[in-house]
């Protein structure tokens, strides 16, 4: 692993050497890899891409011409209408319920991007804001999926194990709210989701945490019989009375589980693309890091110290370690407990900070994979020793959607 890191820092310092850092690069040898490997753990069932992972329209543009990927998940509706209108994909899952007005409008004013766009809902209240938007004789049909909770409630729903996201958690919940769906004018049911947080966003091995991985590995057996027995019935019940054009499920910690329910069509993910630190404690999968940034030394201050500028990029959610970023290369180097990652200077400890000079980069993994793009206008790609593009971020094309 040793010399693996040392040959990747000399990659990216020699690929990116004429440009100035603060940067992020990409390590296109590590995307193929992980990018094959996320279309065999989904065993023949087509990937949809999670938007909110890369926000590149570049990356996301060469991922979707890749065998085994379709379609794309996106965080928001303005982001979606933006990504059909460019043309980059014409079958776009907004990921989440949405209260954009001036977005329903267009959406329901357009039959080329209605056909294109499909809504989230998991609320009555979510299709009453469509109709008082665009109310229905006067508007296209709007693409509808719903969102079916699968958290895990044991002692008969006393604990909630999972995201707190849709409240559809039972088979009557979801088959009332889609009769509901299918008796409305101007909408039409489509797709069903449902995302297996607890298992797909969690560590079942997390690093340097066997009793917690024990404890993870046990909840995630019991959950995962609890939810596919749910969302088979989910299923069956809703096409019953209604044409599913797609059942999609996971995320990039449970691509060969979602892919093993029969229930489900599609799968999504992203974050494997680029590997961030939280995908550093799973026992399924171990993708390559491929996302990096780089941030100069600007100060030595004493033995086995050096200070570089900024680097405090938090990744979002429950605050705790884990979503710090972590100093990759060289290796050896750590975050001062003391200070942490900061916004104007972050401290580094470890003896490889005596070999740094004033000017050098160190190289860190972000906690998360899309939240990096809200940092940096553009990414180096990389490939070998050579830097093949320079690929802008939705940033960098002007777009910021949360």
């Amino acid at each position: 692993m040793a010399s693996s890191r040392a040959d990747l820092r000399h990659r990216l310092n020699t690929a990116t050497a004429g440009f100035e850092a603060p940067l992020a690069a990409i390590d296109m040898d590590a995307w193929d890899v992980n990018a094959a490997d996320l279309v065999r753990r989904a065993a023949g069932k087509p990937i949809r891409v999670a938007s909110k992972a890369l926000r590149s329209r570049t990356l996301l543009r060469d991922v979707l011409a890749l065998d085994g990927f379709h379609g794309v998940l996106a965080l928001t509706l303005s982001e979606a209408l933006w990504l059909s209108a460019t043309g980059l994909c014409d079958d776009v899952v907004v990921g989440y319920p949405s209260a954009e007005r001036r977005g329903l409008s267009r959406l329901a004013s357009d039959e080329e991007v209605a056909q294109a766009v499909t809504l989230m809902v998991d609320d009555v209240a979510q299709l009453d804001l469509v109709d008082a938007v665009a109310p229905s004789e006067n508007r296209t049909q709007v693409r509808v999926c719903l969102d079916l909770d699968l958290s895990w409630r044991p002692m008969n729903g006393r604990v909630r194990i999972g995201a707190k996201r849709s409240p559809l958690h039972t088979v009557d919940d979801i088959v009332r709210l889609a009769r509901e769906v299918e008796a409305r004018p101007g909408f039409r049911l489509v797709g069903l989701m449902g995302y297996e947080s607890q298992i797909a966003g969690v560590q079942d091995a997390p690093p340097g945490r066997p009793w917690r991985g024990r404890q993870v590995r046990f909840m995630q057996k019991r959950s995962w019989a609890e939810l596919t027995e749910r969302r088979i019935a989910a299923v069956e019940a809703i096409r019953e009375f209604a044409d599913l054009e797609f059942v999609n499920g996971g995320g990039s910690g449970s691509v060969e589980l979602t892919a093993s329910d029969p229930s489900v069509t599609e799968i999504t993910a992203g974050s494997g693309l680029l590997a961030p630190r939280l995908f550093d404690g799973y026992t399924s999968f171990a993708p390559r890091p491929a996302a990096f940034f780089a941030v100069p030394v600007v100060r030595r201050p004493g033995p086995g110290v050096v200070t570089v500028a900024g680097g405090g990029y938090i990744a979002s959610g429950a605050v705790g370690e884990d979503r710090l970023p972590v100093p990759w290369l060289p290796e050896g180097l750590r975050l001062d407990p003391a200070e942490g990652a900061g916004e104007a200077q972050t401290p580094l400890l470890g003896t490889p900070a005596d070999d740094l000079a004033i000017g050098d980069r160190v190289w860190f993994r972000h906690g998360k994979a899309g939240e990096l793009a809200e940092r940096f206008d553009s990414y180096y790609l990389v490939r070998g020793e050579r830097l093949i593009d320079t690929v802008s971020t939705y940033r960098g094309d002007g777009k910021t959607f949360l």
